[in-house]
């Protein structure tokens, strides 16, 4: 099995350099973003605390076909118009809800560039969410 690897890593060394990369890169982000996640129920006792707010980043249409109880909706091509909206939530820890959580990093710095110093993921995101069942609110 092992001389087959490297048979193939000699005979392929483009797939093996991207496929090395790749691995780096994923491992990167995950390294960038882990420290500032929280799952589901860690984030469910932050809000049922009043410690945290949620906001979902994701567009209108999907924030309308499911979103958390008490979530705020500003979509990330408005997070930045939308800042003054959070003033009033600045002492709390906000919760930033994507698809997947893969993509609210960019919201989270965004977020601590204004001063937001408790921001933080749900890891796995609204999909995170629903595989575990949690309630939803459908408007």
């Amino acid at each position: 099995m092992l001389e087959q690897v490297i048979e193939f890593s000699i005979n392929n060394p483009m797939l093996v350099s991207a496929f090395v990369v790749l691995l780096a890169l994923i491992a990167f982000n995950e390294s960038r973003t882990a420290g500032n996640g929280v799952g589901v129920a860690e984030a469910v006792r932050f809000m049922n605390r009043d410690e945290a707010i949620a906001i979902d980043i994701r567009d209108r249409k999907n924030y309308t076909q499911g979103h958390i109880a008490g979530s705020l909706n500003i979509p990330m091509a408005n997070l930045d118009s939308r800042l003054q909206e959070l003033e009033k939530h600045k002492s709390k820890k906000i919760i930033v809800v994507c698809n997947t959580g893969t993509s609210a990093g960019m919201a989270i710095a965004k977020l601590q560039k204004a001063g937001f110093e408790q921001v933080l993921r749900l890891k796995g995101g609204i999909m995170q969410w629903q595989s575990d069942a949690m309630p939803m609110v459908k408007k």
